[in-house]
């Protein structure tokens, strides 16, 4: 009886061992290191392309203030090129607010720049800029950079990605203020395409019968200048508002 006592817990201790299986271990995915990007450097791919960094991320080489004139609103912080917000003690002897541009001028290009805007943020981009006139919109078409959300009344054509009074860009997909977008400007000769965040949302060309026409239409109807010049600066627009800008390159065509 004793033995048949001792195989019956043997049975009953493998048929209990064998009913429960171990617990399995998960395995964890191995960590993988966040991707991490360089602001204001070229790869070695860019380089072979052509590329040329317009702003070295430490100073405001290579750019200059239109026309020379009093500013105070540029300066170069952690990286970025900042404009202040009015009212950072931006006025001083007067008004001291001034667009900055390109010490080099340019014809046909593809340009590439990062930007952000403060809430309800107004700024622009501007190409083929001349200083023939007192300001730089009388000659440059300008690249529209705004806080869309924060100017819900204002015409299709003052939105971002628009040439600015003239051709409205189509629906763009603009982070909120504060965030980073990515535009791109390519002039060919006489034909423009503005891109944003990925996307083509204007096309155009320039002293083409449709140009002439909205510009005649337009706050430029007596300004003989606008969009005439064949080469000029790019000018990145101080408009009172608060904007920040990084990554900026060029690359001829």
């Amino acid at each position: 009886m004793k033995k048949v006592l001792i195989s019956l817990f043997a049975v009953l201790l493998l048929v209990s061992w064998n009913g429960c299986s171990p617990k399995k271990i998960e395995e964890k995915p191995e960590a993988v290191a966040p991707e991490t990007r360089e602001d204001n450097v070229l790869t070695e791919e860019q380089k072979s392309e052509g590329w040329q960094l317009l702003f070295d991320g430490q100073t405001t080489r290579g750019w200059q203030i239109f026309k020379g004139r009093k500013n105070n609103t540029w300066e170069v912080v952690d990286g970025v090129l900042h404009c202040k917000a009015l009212n950072e003690n931006t006025t001083g002897d007067g008004d001291e607010r001034a667009d900055l541009m390109t010490s080099e001028q340019f014809e046909n290009f593809e340009l590439q720049f990062d930007w952000k805007i403060a809430k309800e943020g107004n700024s622009g981009v501007m190409f083929r800029v001349t200083e023939e006139f007192e300001q730089p919109y009388y000659s440059g078409p300008e690249y529209q950079l705004m806080d869309d959300a924060g100017f819900p009344n204002e015409t299709p054509d003052h939105l971002t990605g628009s040439n600015y009074g003239m051709h409205a860009a189509g629906k763009t997909k603009i982070k909120p203020a504060g965030e980073w977008n990515t535009s791109k400007i390519v002039v060919n000769k006489n034909h423009v395409e503005h891109w944003f965040n990925g996307d083509k949302v204007v096309e155009y060309e320039l002293n083409s019968p449709e140009w002439i026409a909205l510009k005649k239409a337009s706050k430029w109807n007596e300004a003989t200048g606008y969009g005439a010049s064949s080469k000029g600066h790019i000018v990145l627009q101080d408009h009172g508002s608060e904007a920040w800008f990084r990554n900026i390159k060029i690359k001829t065509l």
